[in-house]
């Protein structure tokens, strides 16, 4: 097998081992509540936690990868997961918990960007459309295991497994890293902005963990205020110092490229939407329709199958449509599919609920493969290993992002009707609020121009009219 076909194989170990990992929990997030004396809906803290820790660290992983080699950085990130996910096994109170999740998105912070940014070093522009697909293929395997595995092991065993089954995948990663990977650097490495690392830090975690903790009366409001009026404030005073820096932390200069701020910021917006999904559908089929573990995750795990599904029909759909018309109308259909969760009640059939989750995941998985691919289509190979790190920022703070306004929206629908106690009726609005909020992202895609990424997609650029003048001249 060709290196080109083996180093997306060797990353979609570790996109497998966090893709397990995040689907495992939603399943089994009411039995975790119960057994370590919280909310569920408190747990948001615990799936926030562990993409903050991503979004937080992420932006070393570029230059961590450049001064000390990619294989390096990346059998470390997966030793430092598998310790996180130990400490998640043995958590007995909801901090414990939260603290054990942040460690583990501390090493998922660095697994998933550098082998990324492996990928994109080894494969090129031209092939990365069927690279993203064969890297994103075996990756898939964890969501379409995790939610059954998670609801099975919950259901018949206890839910500290789904945490210690990480440890052999892991093993398996280091292992395949160590034989296949090459310790790619750079030759130069830039100098570390440590004040940038900072304050970028406190502007992510003040803004997502001060969204996170409103509503469910953790902290006094005050609090909940004073985090994120500190991280707008962060973040404000990094994109001040960041503009005379020749090599920043996060490089913001690379969303003048067109197509790398609408794959990022519309990727952002579309993103919250999907990322409420997997936080609200397990509540509502549990604690609403009163399933098992166990069988809300074989509902919900037809959402891997359809993106499953999808992976292969994705370079010949971009070849003949092209990046803006796929990820304009695309972004629409999908937030319909989102909506139509709004509908599911104690009478829907099994059936219609499994249809729709798998046509949401189809198209749902042709938008992020798009996205995916879109935002690196101008950016020059020096500045790759930041466009990645800024990329994968994005994609995680989004994730968390989103499963705030899902858990908002419940808890706001609960606080109006006096109750505490979820129930099928609460979830609706949720589902409709954040198909709202990802179908707005068509705003940014398309304004992409026409031949956007007509390149990657193995497609001739559209012919203008001034062309054909000058061909009939």
């Amino acid at each position: 097998m060709t290196r080109e076909r083996l180093v997306p194989l060797i990353v979609a170990v570790a996109l497998f081992m966090e893709n397990m990992d995040s689907t495992v929990i939603a399943t089994s997030l009411p039995a975790i509540a119960a057994d370590i004396g919280s909310r569920p809906l408190e747990l948001k803290l615990a799936i926030t936690s562990y993409l903050l820790a991503l979004a937080i660290f992420i932006p070393a992983s570029g230059w961590m990868a450049d001064r000390f080699g990619a294989r390096t950085v990346f059998r470390t990130a997966i030793a430092v997961f598998m310790v996180g996910s130990v400490g998640c096994a043995l958590s007995h109170s909801l901090w414990h918990f939260v603290i054990a999740r942040f460690l583990q998105g501390t090493g998922g912070a660095m697994m998933s960007p550098v082998g990324r940014l492996v990928l994109i070093r080894t494969v090129g522009k031209r092939k990365l459309i069927g690279a993203m697909a064969l890297l994103t293929m075996p990756a898939l395997i964890g969501p379409m295991v995790g939610p059954a595995l998670g609801g099975f092991i919950t259901t018949y065993a206890t839910w500290h497994w789904i945490f210690l089954i990480n440890i052999p995948i892991g093993l398996l990663g280091i292992a395949l890293a160590s034989l296949f990977f090459e310790n790619l650097r750079a030759e130069i490495s830039e100098p570390f902005d440590l004040l940038g690392l900072a304050l970028v830090g406190l502007g992510v975690g003040g803004l997502a963990f001060g969204l996170t903790v409103t509503g469910i009366r953790l902290v006094p409001a005050s609090v909940a205020i004073a985090l994120v009026a500190g991280g707008a404030l962060a973040t404000s005073a990094y994109v001040v110092r960041a503009r005379g820096m020749a090599a920043p932390v996060i490089d913001l200069t690379l969303f003048r490229l067109a197509t790398f701020r609408a794959g990022v910021m519309g990727g952002f917006i579309f993103r919250v939407g999907a990322g409420a999904l997997p936080f609200l559908l397990p509540l509502l089929m549990q604690l609403g329709f009163g399933m098992t573990p166990f069988q809300s995750g074989l509902v919900t795990l037809s959402t891997a199958v359809g993106a499953m599904m999808m992976k292969s029909a994705v370079p010949p759909i971009l070849r003949r449509a092209g990046f803006r018309n796929v990820l304009t109308w695309n972004a629409l259909i999908a937030s319909a599919m989102m909506s139509a969760c709004a509908a599911f009640t104690h009478a829907t059939p099994v059936a219609v609920m499994i249809a729709v989750l798998l046509g949401g995941g189809f198209f749902r998985s042709l938008q992020f493969t798009s996205v995916n691919v879109i935002a690196y289509a101008e950016v020059e190979p020096a500045r790759m290993s930041r466009a990645t790190s800024l990329v994968a920022v994005a994609q995680q703070l989004s994730q968390s992002v989103g499963v705030a306004v899902g858990a908002l929206a419940v808890e706001s629908v609960l606080a109006l009707k006096g109750e505490t106690a979820l129930r099928a009726e609460d979830f609706p609005p949720a589902f409709v609020l954040v198909a709202l909020v990802s179908a707005s992202s068509i705003l940014l895609f398309a304004r992409m121009p026409a031949d956007a990424g007509a390149e990657m997609a193995d497609r001739a650029p559209p012919v203008s009219a001034q062309d054909d003048e000058q061909k009939a001249a």
